[in-house]
């Protein structure tokens, strides 16, 4: 167990090390930061990498086998009324349960009070993972339930306020995340391994894709009856550091906050498993013991990652925004934001989590570099047009929706597969990461360029899940298109030796064969 967790360990090192080679070279070239900062950014920095390493430890140990599980359950269409009651309980109770999400309401709380949204979301989330199981069981296709939800979001979005849009598409970006993402992955790989056709592998994948859309939507309907308290996002505090007693402090102070709330958190995720347990008796003693080490990992990990992002990344991030904001040099805004988005996306704890199953599900035909490749760039991109859209006052919607509106059009096009890791991979990508560094990052551009932090930071999430979308349905083409092209190579192959005359020469580029008659 050890030497796993060291090898885990040791892989979040690698993804986190680029960020932090980053920001504190810009921390001396461009921006100079205090030291304090800077202390707190490379203990934060340590903490997230031990912390990322017991996370996806305890996810393969205890999140994964319990999803896996009660999607085998579930497929098996038996009690379809209680399996309907379990889904959407289960969504209630695991997006609640997610830590994001608290983060992301008690950012919003000077807006809409915090359990306003939080049972909004959670009910949204219960909804459509609901819809997700059915659609698997059915076996209806992922794209046509994307068209029929985003047209009806888009209809819905005309009789609510700019300020709720924003909100929602934050708030399902966010709403998925380090709970939520394994959890519900595996529901979906345990649904397709009883199914033996050809359409198993995208019945995998798209349930996170349609959790995401439950959160939009209840916010939308949401903002349509209720008035905002305001339209100020609450204020962050960061401590006062000099010393390396500060540091030890500030993430003393913080750390049995965070162990007090994910603790919670888990335990709901834990009763309900005891529950499913008791209901359907699946799970024998030893992998119970195994399991119930899994959520002791996945605990451990969680409070050591979100102390680390929160006290040492989210101050960081504001800090380094506003000041490179107000610079004369702030155009370098763009190619930065795309540089930090390019290396962040590989230290989500997600990602690590999804690409893996991508891999073991396709059996290796889509792999982990294609999709780290794949991701990398979807979130440059949306990173250089979230600079670019503070810098220069760009209306969300005007984003959103043609982005959207050409990721939805790809389904017809693409392969069915990567349709559904496409939509996935939008959640994945907007994790915890996302909501502690670059949602504050992007509080602090606002700031300097003196923008409307509403208008135009909030947003930054939502991009950052739509961009995957359309970058992994363009690999999905060309995916198609070589194998293709591979294809028909392979077959003239074929046809040609089969005519070969006795020590007759074919060249096909590098390709040269020398036979007799076959």
């Amino acid at each position: 167990m050890n030497k796993v967790l060291k090898e885990k360990t040791m892989k979040a090192f690698g993804s986190v090390l680029p960020i932090t080679v980053i920001v504190l070279i810009a921390s001396v070239a461009l921006v100079p930061m205090p030291s304090g900062n800077i202390l707190l950014f490379i203990a934060g920095s340590a903490l997230l990498i031990i912390g990322m390493g017991f996370f996806t430890l305890g996810a393969d140990m205890a999140l994964k086998p319990m999803g896996e599980g009660i999607g085998i359950q579930f497929s098996k269409r038996s009690k379809l009324f209680l399996v309907t009651i379990i889904s959407f309980v289960l969504g209630a109770v695991i997006i609640t349960a997610d830590p994001d999400l608290q983060i992301a309401a008690k950012q919003f709380d000077n807006v809409i009070p915090y359990w306003h949204l939080a049972t909004t979301v959670a009910l949204g989330t219960g909804f459509t993972l609901l819809i997700a199981v059915l659609r698997s069981l059915f076996k209806i296709r992922l794209s046509i339930l994307l068209l029929v939800f985003y047209g009806i979001i888009l209809s819905v979005s005309y009789f609510t306020t700019d300020l709720f849009i924003h909100i929602s598409f934050e708030a399902g970006a966010i709403a998925t995340g380090p709970v939520v993402v394994p959890f519900v992955l595996a529901i979906g790989v345990g649904m397709a391994s009883l199914h033996c056709n050809k359409n198993s592998l995208d019945e995998s994948f798209g349930l996170l894709a349609l959790a995401l859309i439950g959160p939009v939507l209840a916010t939308l309907i949401m903002g349509i009856f209720h008035k905002p308290l305001g339209n100020q996002i609450t204020a962050h505090v960061f401590p006062e550091v000099s010393t390396s007693r500060d540091v030890f402090k500030a993430f003393a102070v913080e750390m049995p906050v965070f162990f007090e709330e994910i603790s919670i958190s888990m335990g709901c995720v834990f009763f309900c498993f005891i529950v499913f347990q008791i209901i359907y008796r699946r799970y024998h003693r030893h992998r119970l013991g195994r399991i119930a080490v899994g959520f002791l990992y996945t605990l451990i990990g969680l409070v050591l990652f979100f102390t680390g992002v929160k006290v040492g990344f989210t101050p960081m991030g504001i800090v380094f925004g506003s000041t490179l904001a107000v610079s004369s040099y702030s155009w370098v805004l763009i190619p930065l934001g795309a540089a930090l988005g390019y290396f962040l996306v590989i230290a989500e704890p997600d990602v690590f989590i999804f690409n893996k199953q991508v891999e073991e599900v396709t059996e290796g035909a889509i792999t982990t570099k294609m999709m780290n490749g794949g991701l990398a760039i979807g979130m440059a991109i949306a990173m250089s047009i979230s600079m670019a859209r503070i810098l220069f006052g760009i209306p969300l919607i005007w984003i959103l929706l043609p982005g959207y509106v050409l990721a939805l059009l790809l389904t017809f096009f693409a392969p069915r597969i990567f349709t559904a890791i496409a939509f996935d991979s939008g959640v994945v990508c907007s994790g915890p990461i996302s909501v502690t560094f670059l949602l504050p990052f992007a509080f602090g551009v606002a700031q300097g360029a003196e923008r409307d932090i509403m208008n135009y930071a909030v947003g930054i999430v939502a991009i950052v899940a739509m961009t995957p979308t359309i970058v992994i349905q363009l690999m999905g083409l060309l995916y198609q298109f070589k194998a293709k092209k591979a294809h028909a190579l392979t077959d003239a192959m074929t046809a040609s030796i089969c005519n070969v005359t006795t020590y007759t020469a074919i060249d096909w580029d590098k390709i040269t064969v020398f036979d007799e008659v076959i």
